[in-house]
């Protein structure tokens, strides 16, 4: 299997083996469980020293159990935050990623519920207060992708379960969270550079990624005289379980590879852009997407 070998500034280990493909895999549910994956995503830069920028914040990740949201969640750990991961009903991902924070020496509380009912929105919310009576960052990142050859092959039901998931669970964690979120706080929606630059074959997933776009703009309009920032992240192709969930097992083996850099990103290489618009660096900053994508060039 093909390598891309390169030293990392800062890290502890002098360079570290990141694949550039993958063995072909595939797994039958959606979204996926890390653990199945091979290999295995990479959460964390070992070389990454937080600066307290974070100190003492709750955040609310959710889709916190794997992928970018897990990186996520060890980013702002690693940066003084405590946090609470939503997620479906991801277990052994979930009590790794708690794991890994604890390691940290932070908190975290992990939230099994389904996203696609408001109430449980409310629920996740509650659960925040009530364990760490406040809440400073709002982490929109959970979502779906399915892969159909045709508008005509996209059925009413997977139109709702992907609008559900992806973006109207947006608009009910926000609309939950927003009373306890005080001035200086941030809100940061994962999107999609699919949102700009289209797929054919994923016309309802990137439909929802633009709409999660708009929606951040709009919102940071509405929220900016409450002194709450809202910015989103644009991923390009993330080897997250995602991936194996929605892609044929031959796609997963060149997954990423059409990108500039010729390689998938890992998820702790968009951690910083979270960390960047979660803390007071980013205090001008505010109906914003930041591009993390290997190179593509996305207008």
């Amino acid at each position: 299997m093909p390598y891309f070998i390169y030293p990392y500034i800062g890290w502890k280990q002098q360079c570290t083996n990141v694949p550039v493909v993958f063995p072909p895999q595939h797994q039958n549910r959606h979204p996926g469980y890390e653990y199945l994956m091979n290999p295995r995503p990479l959460s964390q830069n070992p070389g990454y020293t937080g600066s307290g920028k974070l100190k003492n914040k709750i955040a609310i990740v959710t889709g916190g159990d794997s992928g970018i949201g897990r990186a996520v969640a060890i980013a702002f750990a690693k940066e003084g935050a405590d946090l609470v991961i939503a997620y479906l009903d991801e277990h052994q991902d979930a009590a790794e990623t708690k794991q890994m924070i604890n390691n940290l020496g932070r908190q975290c509380l992990p939230v099994a519920v389904d996203l696609r009912q408001e109430e449980n929105c409310h629920s996740v919310v509650e659960a925040a207060i009530k364990a760490y009576g406040k809440l400073d960052v709002l982490v929109n990142n959970h979502g779906v992708q399915f892969h159909q050859k045709s508008i005509m092959d996209i059925s009413r039901e997977q139109l709702m379960n992907t609008f559900q998931t992806n973006i109207i669970s947006f608009f009910d964690m926000t609309k939950a969270a927003l009373p306890h979120l005080p001035a200086g706080s941030s809100i940061i929606n994962t999107t999609s550079d699919t949102a700009f630059s289209g797929m054919s074959n994923m016309i309802d997933y990137t439909a929802t990624k633009g709409a999660i776009v708009s929606f951040t703009r709009s919102l940071a309009l509405s929220l900016a005289d409450q002194g709450i920032r809202v910015n989103a992240v644009a991923p390009g192709p993330t080897w997250t379980p995602l991936i194996p969930s929605a892609f044929t097992a031959e796609e997963v083996s060149t997954f990423g590879t059409e990108v500039p850099l010729k390689r998938p990103g890992q998820p702790f290489e968009l951690a910083p852009a979270y960390v960047l618009l979660a803390s007071d660096d980013a205090s001008y900053m505010s109906g914003q997407v930041i591009f993390v994508n290997g190179g593509s060039i996305v207008t």
